[in-house]
């Protein structure tokens, strides 16, 4: 009898963004109010078999450096048809207190294998990575309400947006000269971000539709470049 975890298990890592095979994470993002001691977020396990549940924050920039947040709990069995809400505290930190900041928060569930004789078992872990967006205090408003002062502009082969506002602006889809950008991402507060033209397409009218705090689509905004 061989039984198969350990590195195996680590390897095979699927990403997706909201669902995974039975644990339901109650959200595609998470705001964090700087006016508030904590945040949360849900994760539900429909199905009949437990799961082992791992909870941590990154940093976008992927290193050694520890992201100011905590986790609770970060590790948990989550059985089957229970819901847990996982509470997010900040922990220390010297974050900018004009602007919003981004990490990203990670919920693995590793479901529960059981052993047969004579059989290999094959336990694959799956991650959901959704945005952690910590928005000071004193910030008031939405990405939604500032959109429109997005600038845009050609660079090269690409359409270049500076966003001068204090929010990560979400880009659902994006449109020049009525064609869809490619795999559009987000522009951090006061940066730019740069996506590629769609082929054929030099210039004209921009379209942008983004995405709310509560993962909504919002309404389609027009600009040029």
């Amino acid at each position: 009898m061989k039984i198969f975890t350990g590195s195996l298990l680590a390897a095979l890592l699927i990403t997706t963004a909201v669902a995974q095979a039975g644990v339901i994470v109650g959200g595609t993002r998470l705001i964090y109010d700087g006016g508030k001691k904590e945040s949360s977020l849900s994760v539900k396990n429909p199905d009949d078999v437990p799961y082992l549940i791992q909870t941590w924050v990154d940093t976008t920039s992927g290193g050694a450096e520890k992201a100011p947040f905590m986790v609770t709990p970060p590790l948990f069995r989550l059985d089957g048809g229970q819901e847990n809400v996982l509470r997010v505290v900040r922990a220390g930190g010297n974050l900018p207190n004009d602007k919003e900041s981004l990490y990203w928060m990670n919920v693995k569930a590793i479901p529960a294998g059981e052993a047969k004789e004579n059989q290999n078992t094959l336990q694959i872990a799956i991650k959901s990575r959704l945005k952690l967006i910590f928005r000071p205090q004193g910030l008031k408003g939405t990405p939604e309400d500032v959109t429109e002062q997005l600038k845009w502009q050609r660079s090269g082969n690409n359409v270049q947006v500076s966003n001068p506002t204090p929010f990560y602006m979400n880009f659902m889809e994006i449109s020049v000269a009525g064609k869809q950008v490619k795999n559009p991402t987000y522009v951090a507060p006061g940066s730019s971000a740069s996506f590629a033209l769609p082929a054929g397409v030099s210039g004209g009218s921009v379209g942008w539709k983004i995405i709310s705090d509560y993962g909504a689509i919002g309404p389609e905004h027009k600009g040029s470049m």
